[in-house]
């Protein structure tokens, strides 16, 4: 019912920056949270940011102070990352997760995914 693209990976050099883009489209309310996790190969998938309809944001320790999470609107977020390090490379995923009511009162949460970007530091 949702559909996450994402854009903006690549190839940069150590201390250069890149801005991820996701755009969701479908049944997207307007409370949600958005956010960005990684997974590098050998190592689990991990928190980078996350941020609510209110604009409150979460971020990973090892990347706070350099990458920063924004939003449009309820349907487009943001990852800028600046001086980047060769361990920031990894393929990188939108999330989306929302709750929805049934008639009876129940409520679930439903969490979407994105195709990942890959995003590589190398000199």
């Amino acid at each position: 019912q949702v559909q996450l693209v994402e854009s903006g990976g690549g190839l940069v050099q150590p201390g250069g920056s890149l801005r991820l883009s996701c755009a969701a489209s479908g049944r997207v309310f307007s409370i949600n949270t958005m956010g960005w996790y990684r997974q590098a190969p050998g190592k689990q998938r991990e928190l980078v940011a996350t941020i609510s309809n209110t604009g409150s944001t979460r971020y990973a320790e090892s990347v706070k102070g350099r990458f920063t999470a924004s939003r449009d609107n309820a349907k487009t977020v943001y990852l800028q990352m600046n001086s980047l390090k060769s361990e920031d490379t990894a393929v990188y995923y939108c999330n989306l997760q929302q709750v929805r009511t049934s008639i009876d009162g129940r409520t679930d949460v439903d969490d979407y995914w994105g195709q990942g970007t890959q995003v590589t530091v190398s000199s």
